[in-house]
């Protein structure tokens, strides 16, 4: 065999490599898709969350710099504090955010006084649970969502700051500069990013290798 044959061969064995390396995460992301969307009807008879749960004084922003920077901008006015999106950005000279690993870092370093806990691939079940735990206890809840800005999707943090289980309303405090009152189905289809049909491979393939998650919040306690 010629150099030249043996080395598109060994090319294409590498271009092979990647296309089952592909092919394996995009079906492992499949199954855990698949293990997140449970029925979750039981919830609307369940006696627990009957009362509906609601955190007052989120003062709703239009993010200057990064969604993530904004809802830590809500979540420390609402606590009291002065952290800004261009204070966090002056500090660091750009966006540390973009992950949730790194935003759940920012929320632990910003509020010492709680933690700050990251829960993904929820079930449905367990995502309305978490929620409506937190919203109980007076807490509103960070999250990861697709959310709409001018009719395009796009991958997003924003706040829950009530949940109302029988009249089938989740608010949301969206750094887009506006409140946002939907179905529990359409939040639960827009955590797990089944809304985004047609998702660009690259931004599938970040959920595949895990820099970005389904069902996800950010539980301070």
């Amino acid at each position: 065999m010629s150099k030249k044959k043996k080395v598109l061969a060994v090319i294409g064995s590498i271009v092979m490599l990647l296309a089952l390396a592909v092919a394996v995460s995009l079906i492992k992301l499949q199954i855990k898709t698949n293990h997140i969307d449970v029925d979750y009807s039981s919830i609307y008879d369940d006696a627990k969350y009957q009362t509906p749960v609601y955190v007052d004084g989120i003062e709703v922003i239009t993010q200057d710099v990064s969604c993530g920077y904004a809802v830590i901008e809500m979540f420390s006015a609402w606590n009291g504090g002065d952290i800004t999106e261009e204070s966090l950005y002056d500090e660091y000279g750009r966006v540390v955010t973009s992950t949730g690993g790194a935003f759940l870092d920012e929320m632990n370093k910003r509020f010492p006084e709680y933690t700050t806990r990251m829960y993904t691939y929820q079930t449905n079940t367990e995502l309305i649970d978490l929620v409506y735990d937190s919203l109980a206890d007076g807490m509103p809840v960070p999250f990861e969502w697709a959310a709409l800005y001018e009719d395009q999707w796009t991958l997003h943090y924003s706040l829950i700051v009530g949940l109302d289980v029988p009249n089938d309303v989740v608010t949301i405090a969206n750094p887009y500069g506006y409140i946002e009152e939907i179905s529990i189905e359409e939040f639960l289809n827009r955590t797990s990013y089944e809304a985004w049909e047609n998702m660009p491979l690259f931004l599938k393939m970040g959920f595949a290798v895990g820099l970005f998650e389904k069902n996800t919040i950010f539980i301070v306690s």
